[in-house]
């Protein structure tokens, strides 16, 4: 395999990529984000608030991770 073959295959994955993490967040954005899942830790103090989604990140991760797998299975054939 050519470089540029193999450069175009791993752009082709990098943008596919791309476009299914820009699609999870604009869903978790349009369904109010990850503020409302259980295990999101709220700290709020004076003028001061952080959130840290703990089971969102993860679902994320899970789901990112099967889309790859799905995505390197069908090019890797």
């Amino acid at each position: 395999m050519d470089l540029f073959s193999q450069s175009g295959r791993w752009l082709i994955i990098i943008g596919i990529s791309m476009a299914v993490v820009g699609a999870v967040i604009v869903l978790f954005g349009k369904f109010g984000g990850l503020k409302q899942l259980p295990g999101t830790i709220q700290i709020e103090g004076n003028g001061v608030s952080c959130v840290i989604p703990l089971l969102g990140s993860i679902v994320v991760s899970i789901l990112l991770t099967l889309v790859l797998n799905i995505i390197l299975r069908i090019f890797y054939r």
